[in-house]
């Protein structure tokens, strides 16, 4: 049996004759495809024009997220200046304008050096996302009135999310060689549309896959250094080394994922430092502020609170979190030493993240941007895809017509609680309907649309073929191949490219 490939040897690309069109092994894809002429056909001539996928894709997402622009329009002339309800009614809500008054970028104030006016003494949002805000803060002209200046920081803002936008679709649609196509999905994801200019999330989504890239081809290094940044921009990353810590566990990939964790370390050292030893108040304040908030929107914690006379309190609510997730992690470990097959690092950083979301306090909007590209490389199929997305879709429109009814007074227009906790479920039920068909190609890795053309674990980087050292279980005693079907398997331990169809 042939040793693992180097990194150096792993090919960053594919010849176009090895692509794998979602047109031929995808119903939903083939019948949208009738919109633009059908599928790809058998003697189709591929490479032969300067459009390949990865820049027809990367088009397309910057194409999607100006029309996301578009959809905040009612709120840029007038719904986020006058009238509380009215950027609520038209679902067109974003923290953006509203903070860069209400955390002191127009008055020049320093984050996390320099107190606040009002309740929240510092700006409560990790160190890198601050410089992102601040940067745009300096390229915000400083003249004519408040409004003026704070439509001018929005639109700032949304040029530098955009090209976070592309650098997403672009690493999401080179991660996975052969299959390129994918990026698809995330460029045409309406969530992705609607949440892009809520917040800042973007900048930690485009750390976050460009590790995934960096990982994928075998540069363990870099992949640490990078997801440091995205953790010191977000919390949410550093979860990803935990299942990378079981996988390299069970394909004895020790020193990959040291080079790894220390890279994360170090980065996310270097862009914290500075300010938690200068500014120390400040930069805590994003730490104590996640700790203290108390029960919030999205969360089935929400739900519970609202129906009872006696809800519990935050630090109960803390607890009880902290050990679900902890029981997620548990279960995640297990599941990744006993499957029959090594799970795919992009499946197991899909399945860490979404439990986070789904037993965390608080669920705002933009956080579904946090899994779109996860879920497009854990599970590549635009059916479950898009039945997700409308969960979501429901969910961004439920907790503005919510929001709608609680301001407008009297009137009571929009969505009551009740309705609200519909929306709440139906964003619960969708991220749980697709952790479901994750967790199903992990246990009947003959299901998995990735493997099925023969590719292991193409996210995987030193991964991607390696032999087992330690597994547990029944998977200790199975074949190579976790179950007989009809296609190209993988032999693990073979050189890339090479397939075996017998068991």
């Amino acid at each position: 049996m042939c040793g693992m490939p180097s990194a150096e040897s792993t090919p960053a690309s594919v010849d176009e004759s090895d692509l794998v069109p979602p047109t031929r092994n995808d119903e939903v894809a083939r019948s949208g495809s009738e919109l633009i002429g059908g599928p790809l056909g058998r003697r189709a001539l591929l490479g032969t024009s300067w459009w390949n996928p990865v820049r027809v894709i990367a088009l397309v997402a910057i194409g999607v997220f100006a029309l996301g622009l578009v959809q905040k329009a009612p709120c840029y002339d007038g719904a986020w200046f006058f009238g509380a309800s009215s950027q609520y009614t038209h679902a067109c809500y974003s923290d953006i304008p509203h903070l860069y008054q209400g955390r002191g970028f127009a008055d020049g104030l320093v984050p996390y050096f320099d107190k606040l006016p009002g309740d929240m003494q510092y700006l409560e949002y990790p160190v890198l996302t601050g410089v992102f805000m601040e940067v745009a803060a300096w390229l915000t002209p400083g003249s004519g009135s408040i409004q003026d200046q704070e439509q001018w920081y929005w639109m700032v803002n949304a040029g530098m999310l955009m090209a976070c936008a592309a650098v997403i679709v672009v690493c999401v649609s080179r991660t996975h060689a052969r299959r390129p196509w994918d990026g698809l999905l995330v460029a045409l994801a309406p969530a992705f549309a609607l949440t892009a200019t809520i917040n800042w999330d973007l900048l930690a989504v485009a750390l976050t896959a460009s590790a995934m890239l960096m990982w994928a081809r075998g540069r363990s290094l870099a992949f640490g250094v990078l997801l440091g940044l995205a953790t010191a921009a977000k919390l949410y990353p550093v979860f990803l080394l935990g299942p990378l810590f079981v996988l390299c566990w069970r394909a004895g990939k020790w020193r990959d994922f040291g080079k790894a964790l220390g890279g994360a370390v170090v980065s996310w050292l270097v862009v914290n430092l500075p300010v938690m030893f200068f500014a120390f108040d400040g930069w805590s304040k994003f730490y104590t502020f996640s700790q203290e908030r108390g029960v919030d929107f999205g969360s089935f914690w929400l739900i519970m609170a609202q129906n009872s006379s006696d809800p519990w309190s935050t630090e109960t609510v803390n607890t009880f979190a902290t050990l679900l997730m902890l029981l997620a992690c548990a279960g995640i470990a297990a599941l990744t030493l006993t499957a029959p097959r090594r799970p795919r690092f992009a499946q197991l950083a899909f399945l860490i993240v979404a439990a986070f979301i789904l037993t965390n306090k608080v669920y705002s909007p933009q956080y579904v941007l946090w899994l779109v590209p996860l879920a497009v490389l854990a599970r590549p199929k635009w059916r479950d895809f898009l039945i997700w997305q409308a969960c979501e879709v429901a969910y961004f429109l439920g907790i503005w017509m919510y929001l709608a009814y609680t301001t407008s007074g009297n009137a009571h227009k929009g969505l009551p609680t009740d309705g609200y906790h519909w929306a709440i479920g139906l964003h619960l039920m969708g991220t749980a309907y697709l952790c479901a068909m994750v967790l199903r190609d992990i246990l009947m890795p003959e299901r998995d649309v990735v493997r099925l053309v023969g590719d292991d674990d193409p996210s995987g980087g030193v991964l991607d073929r390696a032999e087992d050292v330690f597994v547990l279980g029944a998977a200790a005693h199975r074949p190579r191949h976790a179950a007989q079907f009809d296609g190209p398997q993988v032999e693990w331990g073979s050189e890339p490219g090479t397939t075996d169809r017998s068991l």
